[in-house]
């Protein structure tokens, strides 16, 4: 509806500089905003204020002019005047039953993409593979995908690659610690971070060691073949470990999407050369490094990308820029959205900056980083495990469904052992996503299980258990949401204000593709909910005054459903008929 709007001012506008009221190359944004009072409209926008000064007119007089020069639209009532020069508009409410009524017998619940469809790479999740994944993967993991779902819902074809840590100093670390114990290798593939771990402290703590694996890299990296056969036992069963946390997080990444680090090992000589071709690279320390005039430290000194290190070896910045060149010139990407920590922002910038001035985006591609904040427990701090140690996500994943468990049992002890599982499943692993979610992706955040698991307030339970209670409308029926005859017939404020919401899905996700900020689709969800609760305690459905009204109500209930099921599924979020 917004965009019909912003459509209806600018014709408005093109008649206005067409008579001579307004001057020739405005480019003006045009915000139309929710009223947060209904009684003076359904959407405002400040227009005449923003020309009234180049249109030399009062702001009000101007707005006038533009309300009389809106071309007619079904799907507006009215227009008015508000304030010092506010235009508010009034949704029509017999077109906008018509439109539920048809999102309700599509398969899109009537949400199209407003701008043409594009072919969009999510970098996403990408673990270190010399390990098990902890809690610092789960944001890159689920803020990603839940991105992905939508801008695939909305028609992109979405290419997800999971750029995992799969090269460099780690592995040496565990060859060589493979090599002084080979008896371990069964015991170590069953628990990588110890034995990662053990590597570690040896690798600080033992300068021959040290230098044993970083010469096994080298190894590692020229071919050699005892070196890749235990780099590949270590890689495939820390990608079977991730792959059963992604199954588990119900998200969609598989082993298809996997595009590590070492897939572009071959191409890091052709990054340099090319960049050295073109007169980029410039030794600085022993380092081949590009100097870039927009980065520069506090002294007003270029900041340097280092490509190629005083020792010969490679930086991510290296494999970025081949990645970078692999999308846009092989996948042909139209845009390429990283979910990485956003501590990383200048790191972005300059790889962006660089793969442009080289040449390496060679179709045209869109590079975005969204980048988020830390999550960090109760205290505000960095979370970690009671000894200071990193916590395993399967862990938390782990006592989220249990602690899902005890609760679900308190509330429903008769629920089978089975059924029991199951909804502390989805309730767990829900409860943990959408906390995470629902905050902007920007903000650090801190976990807190008892909010989380909440019945009330903007969290899953609270949404899962309001889908039930729409599916409890149609269980009584003992029928679903698609059978349901008639039309929608807006009368009450509640089940205006209640459609009117509903209306607003695909603008929702249309904001969510563009920003990357699933947490709009969070708050439009516990809105939705919220307009419901509202609506079904004072609008009676199943003993509404006429079978039209009881129909028409049924309709709207049955959107919501939808919605509601939908947008969760969105966000990788399972629901349940019943808690």
């Amino acid at each position: 509806m917004k965009d019909t709007i912003r459509q209806l001012i600018q014709q408005a506008i093109t008649q206005l500089v067409t008579e001579g009221v307004l001057p020739e190359g405005l480019t003006p944004a045009i915000q139309v905003e929710n009223t947060r009072d209904k009684t003076h409209g359904d959407f405002a926008s400040n227009i005449a204020m923003m020309l009234a000064k180049p249109a030399g007119l009062k702001p009000r007089d101007l707005a006038e002019k533009i309300i009389a020069a809106l071309p007619a639209a079904d799907s507006v009532s009215k227009a008015e005047i508000a304030g010092p020069g506010f235009i508010n508009f009034f949704q029509n409410t017999q077109a906008l039953a018509a439109r539920l009524d048809a999102a309700l017998s599509d398969a899109h619940v009537g949400v199209r993409k407003a701008g043409p469809v594009q072919r969009v790479v999510v970098d996403l999740s990408a673990p270190n593979l010399a390990k098990e994944m902890h809690v610092g993967h789960l944001r890159s993991t689920i803020i990603g995908d839940g991105v992905a779902r939508v801008l695939e819902f909305l028609g992109d074809t979405v290419i997800r690659q999971n750029h995992v840590g799969d090269w460099g100093t780690q592995f040496g670390m565990l060859m060589a610690m493979l090599e002084d114990n080979p008896d371990m290798l069964k015991s170590a593939l069953s628990d990588l971070e110890d034995f990662y771990r053990a590597a570690k402290k040896r690798f600080d703590e033992d300068p021959t060691f040290a230098d044993r694996a970083r010469k096994l890299v080298v190894d590692l990296q020229a071919g050699d073949e005892a070196c890749i056969k235990a780099w590949k036992s270590f890689t495939d069963i820390s990608l079977s470990h991730c792959q059963s946390t992604y199954e588990l997080l119900n998200v969609k990444l598989t082993m298809a999407d996997v595009m590590g680090e070492s897939a572009y090992n071959d191409d890091l000589i052709n990054v340099v050369n090319d960049l050295k071709a073109k007169g980029m690279l410039v030794e600085s320390n022993g380092a081949q490094c590009v100097f870039l005039d927009e980065f520069k430290n506090a002294d007003g000194e270029p900041l340097p990308v280092i490509i190629v290190k005083a020792d010969g070896g490679y930086l991510y910045a290296t494999t970025d820029l081949a990645a970078v060149r692999y999308r846009s010139n092989v996948l042909k990407a139209d845009r390429a959205l990283y979910f990485v920590d956003q501590r990383q922002a200048l790191h972005f910038q300059q790889v962006f900056a660089v793969a442009r001035k080289a040449g390496f985006v060679g179709h045209p591609m869109e590079m975005e980083h969204m980048g988020f904040g830390t999550m960090n427990g109760a205290d505000g701090r960095p979370f970690k495990t009671r000894d200071g140690g990193t916590v395993k996500l399967i862990d938390l994943l782990t006592e989220a469904m249990d602690r899902a468990y005890l609760l679900v049992k308190e509330k429903n002890p008769e629920l089978a052992e089975d059924e029991l599982r199951s909804i502390a499943r989805v309730v767990g692993i829900g409860a943990v996503k959408y906390a995470d979610l629902s905050k902007h992706r920007t903000s650090d955040y801190s976990f807190n299980f008892e909010l989380m698991l909440n019945f009330e307030g903007n969290t899953a339970p609270y949404l899962l258990y309001a889908y039930t209670r729409v599916a409890g409308v149609f269980r009584k029926l003992g029928t679903d949401f698609s059978q349901v005859d008639g039309q929608i017939i807006l009368e009450a404020v509640h089940e205006q204000e209640l459609a009117a919401k509903l209306a607003q899905f695909g603008e929702v996700l249309g904001s969510v593709a563009e920003k990357g900020t699933p947490h709009v689709l969070c708050t439009y969800l516990y809105d939705v909910a919220g307009l419901f609760s509202s609506f079904y305690e004072n609008c009676p459905i199943l003993s509404a005054d006429t079978a039209a009204q009881k129909q028409s109500r049924l309709r709207l209930a049955a959107l919501t459903g939808r919605t509601l099921k939908q947008g969760l599924e969105l966000l990788g979020l399972e629901t349940l008929e019943r808690m």
